[in-house]
């Protein structure tokens, strides 16, 4: 074992050989670690315990760390060649890390991290910015960026991290990897640098769901519990209306494996905007001490001026003696982040708490136990090396509207790829309740597979724009049916589903909500063939199965009346009143 580490890296050095070329494209040298690691070194797990005991539960997986997280004997570096100088060796191993390696895991190296683990995009000009295995000529994303390569290119099974406001999860969606934002406060930050104490959260990239989870329940130490399947997939329209590409492009993947595995009565839309402007009072006392402006100014982009000042006072707070005091020659943009004055009151800082603890209320609210929030990863596709659009406001302003959505309410979130757009990744995120994570990784490790099927699939499919306007168009006039049932307006109802069917008649929820309405007119005959018809659709189509089963026992069909319930009664759906529309 004790050769073990030194004999991956010949083996690595090997089969990478051929990369050690320069390419007039990019304008330098791809190392054969595509710049990842900062150090090599060799953490081994103890022996395997004697039969009949199992063996340790991370035997043969191998992980780096960014270089915030201690280990005995080394200086944790925080990405500046300052740091290193100015500070001693650790003395004791992060808990973290030394959980991962009694659970049988080996660790190869530390991996290299932005300025001070501070930014977003994966640059370091002190040690190189780490080549973006999935699109070289793009920026890898940080500020977690050499551990997000480092499982990328294969190097290791998985990869620690740090997640303040997208460390873990920008990389992941800009490298094509998984990437894992556990619960705030659920796994200990001891031996780990700080970056902003009230938001950072260590987190974890892996290569595959199964990886993920493995290493995911080490770290949560969480006990067994029989899986369950989300009763609720929240899509949030307003935050894939920030995106940069194809709306449709990421929505329809979710759809078509969400319809696939949990029947399409399980998706649901939402529009955060409203939502949090509602459930969140204090963003608007933020918004009367802070911002000056735009009255119409968003509460995700609210959001994420709260975050963004949190970081900026608690990193300031937390290391603003030792920057005053050794004057390191930072990026001039962090620079500009971290030396830019911050008035703050003390009232201003509790409002900002505040803030945070109502976000958990209302996701928590919003999602429960059972349910999954959908939202994209990033809004832009991984910028291009040297390029100015990742100081644009308007890069700035849609990404934290996106990750401050975690970031504050300190719930769960795992990044997941979804293949390329334009040669480059594409991801989506998954957010659940906090203290949702063991759910979240189930959920994970049950669609993975179907997801990324669906992902090829819409990639190569040549839907024209108008088939896409069209299914808009119908999901908008159902809704209005929707709304219409809700007043008990049947008839209403009835023509706003028609015509919803006429724009797109493939969608089992148009005609069993059509059914349902049929139901309340009485009107069985025409009921139970709506249901027939979205039968065929969804077969999962619970809902479906119910109304039918009672327009024919109204019609006098007992015994397929009867056959419908006991095959309901059989379904692990079955929660929701029948007559609830989808």
């Amino acid at each position: 074992m004790a050769s073990h580490a030194a004999n991956l890296w010949v083996l690595l050095g090997l089969g990478l050989a051929g990369i050690f070329l320069m390419t007039k494209r990019l304008k330098k040298t791809i190392k054969a670690d595509f710049g990842a690691f900062i150090q090599k070194l060799e953490l081994l797990p103890p022996p395997q315990p004697a039969p009949p005991k199992a063996p340790h539960p991370l035997t043969g997986l191998n992980f780096a760390v960014s270089d915030v997280f201690d280990i005995e004997g080394y200086v944790t570096g925080f990405g500046h060649p300052d740091w290193l100088k100015t500070h001693e060796p650790s003395t004791r191993t992060s808990p973290v890390v030394l959980a991962l390696v009694e659970g049988g895991a080996t660790c190869i190296g530390k991996t290299v991290v932005d300025e001070l683990a501070y930014s977003i995009h994966g640059e370091n000009k002190h040690y190189s910015t780490p080549t973006n295995p999935a699109a070289p000529a793009r920026i890898s994303g940080g500020s977690s960026s050499g551990a997000a390569v480092a499982v990328a290119a294969d190097f290791v099974d998985f990869s620690l991290g740090i997640d303040t406001l997208g460390g873990i999860r920008v990389p992941a969606a800009f490298c094509g990897v998984i990437g894992f934002r556990p619960s705030y406060g659920v796994i200990s930050n001891t031996g780990i640098i700080p970056v902003s104490s009230s938001l950072d959260t260590v987190g974890l990239f892996a290569k595959d769901p199964s990886t993920l989870r493995r290493v995911g329940l080490v770290l949560l130490q969480l006990p067994f519990s029989v899986q369950r399947n989300p009763k609720q997939i929240l899509l949030a329209d307003d935050c894939f209306e920030l995106l940069k590409i194809p709306k449709d492009r990421i929505s329809q993947v979710v759809t078509n494996s969400t319809e696939k595995h949990f029947g399409r009565q399980v998706l649901k839309h939402e529009n955060l905007e409203k939502y949090f402007s509602s459930k969140v009072p204090s963003l608007k006392e933020f918004y009367s001490q802070k911002i000056n402006g735009d009255s119409k100014i968003s509460s995700l982009t609210l959001l994420a001026n709260v975050a963004q000042i949190l970081q900026r006072y608690e990193f300031k707070r937390t290391h603003g003696e030792w920057i005053n005091s050794e004057k390191p020659v930072l990026d001039s943009a962090i620079s500009a982040q971290i030396n830019e004055t911050l008035d703050m009151t003390d009232k201003e800082i509790e409002i900002c708490k505040l803030v945070r603890t109502e976000m958990r209320l209302a996701v928590n609210n919003l999602l429960k136990d059972d349910g999954i929030l959908v939202i994209p990863t990033t809004a832009y596709p991984p910028p291009k090396l040297g390029s100015k659009e990742i100081f644009s406001d308007d890069y700035q302003n849609r990404s934290f509207s996106l990750l401050s959505i975690a970031s504050i309410s300190g719930c769960c979130q795992v990044t997941l790829p979804l293949g390329y757009h334009d040669k480059c990744p594409v991801s989506v995120s998954f957010i659940a309740r906090h203290g949702g994570d063991r759910f979240l990784l189930d959920t994970v490790q049950t669609v993975y597979s179907s997801l990324q099927e669906h992902a090829d699939t819409v990639a190569k499919s040549k839907l024209s724009p108008n088939a896409v306007k069209q299914e808009h168009s119908a999901e908008a006039v159902k809704e209005k049916g929707n709304q219409a049932y809700k007043d008990k307006q049947w008839q209403k109802a009835i023509g706003f589903y028609t015509e919803a069917i006429k724009l797109s008649d493939n969608n089992a929820t148009y005609y069993s909500n059509r059914a349902a309405a049929y139901l309340e007119l009485g009107s069985f005959l025409q009921a139970e063939t709506d249901c027939t018809k979205a039968i065929s659709l969804d077969k999962k189509n619970v809902k479906a199965y119910l109304r039918r089963g009672t327009a024919r026992e109204m019609l006098g069909y007992y015994k397929e009346a009867i056959e419908a319930m006991l095959w309901c009664l059989n379904q692990p759906i079955r929660e929701q009143p029948f007559l609830q529309i989808g």
